[in-house]
């Protein structure tokens, strides 16, 4: 499911700020982006977020700067000072008149002004950190709950059309076989063949018919497919692969009612549960 969270704070001298996007993903990936020197606290928030978000592709963008009081742009006077004493060695012995006025100093400010000094060590903030992250998670996680309830009520819908589908499916099966014996005694009268009702012959090729036509157990199974998925709906642990599965397991048995079908309203049925059956399919993958 799709989310956005953000958190700030400020600590010992830092201000930190993180924000975290979700997309759509069947399994999970987690990607962050860190200042450099923080590249060590990758591990911390992945540990983080994936004790709460199991699916989903999240970018996670971790900002930290030095707090300071001071207005407009700050540098390190140090880095200042020592860059223009570069400069002016260099002018001297290229031979080259070096006389920095205002323009030269606020483009060499702007150049510096993230020369501060390298950021401390980020196990020093592991605590702020990890708070940081479980804020910003709370309210992906609310966003994302939003947007999960509303894919509830859908595939609500649309399961319960497809209970309706297969209940039609076991009505047009119960005198597939009957018609199949009238529909046989009939080619047979026409062509001219004199056969009593109870050959062996007739007998045991209606049994084969009945026995290949036979889409009790595919129908029983279909309904604890579709059941169960209703009974996803409403759990509270992560659903996502378990949908998963029932929706592969139920085209299955689908599949399996079509190559049996001698009933063209058993197969019109088939074409559109396998389609409601897609939609589901698709929703699914946006659940965790």
């Amino acid at each position: 499911m799709t989310g956005y969270g953000s958190a700030q704070c400020s600590v010992e001298g830092l201000e930190l700020s993180l924000e975290i996007f979700s997309v759509n993903r069947k399994s999970i990936e987690v990607n962050c982006s860190l200042p450099r020197e923080w590249q060590g606290a990758e591990r911390l928030l992945q540990e983080i977020i994936r004790k709460f978000v199991f699916r989903g592709k999240l970018n996670v963008f971790l900002r930290v700067k030095q707090s300071s009081d001071e207005e407009g742009l700050v540098v390190s006077e140090e880095a200042m000072q020592q860059t223009l004493n570069r400069m002016q060695s260099f002018a001297a012995s290229s031979k080259i008149d070096f006389n920095p006025d205002a323009d030269c100093i606020l483009r060499l400010m702007i150049a510096l002004r993230d020369v501060g000094g390298e950021l401390p060590a980020f196990e020093r903030y592991e605590d702020a950190l990890v708070s940081l992250a479980e804020n910003a998670l709370g309210s992906l996680i609310a966003m994302r709950e939003t947007e999960g309830a509303m894919l509830v009520q859908d595939l609500e819908v649309r399961i319960d059309l497809l209970l309706k589908f297969v209940e039609s499916i076991a009505q047009y099966s119960v005198g597939t076989v009957s018609r199949y014996q009238s529909q046989l005694m009939d080619r047979l009268e026409q062509s001219g063949m004199e056969l009593d009702l109870n050959d062996d012959r007739i007998l045991k090729e209606i049994a084969l018919f009945a026995d290949r036509c036979d889409v009790s157990e595919e129908i029983t199974r279909l309904n604890s497919h579709l059941r169960q998925m209703i009974e996803c709906l409403s759990a509270q642990e992560p659903i996502g692969r378990k949908m998963d599965f029932l929706c592969q397991e139920a085209f299955r048995e689908f599949n399996t009612i079509g190559s049996k079908a001698n009933s063209l309203d058993i197969t019109k049925c088939i074409i559109e549960c396998k389609n409601e059956l897609e939609r589901v399919r698709e929703q699914v993958q946006n659940l965790e």
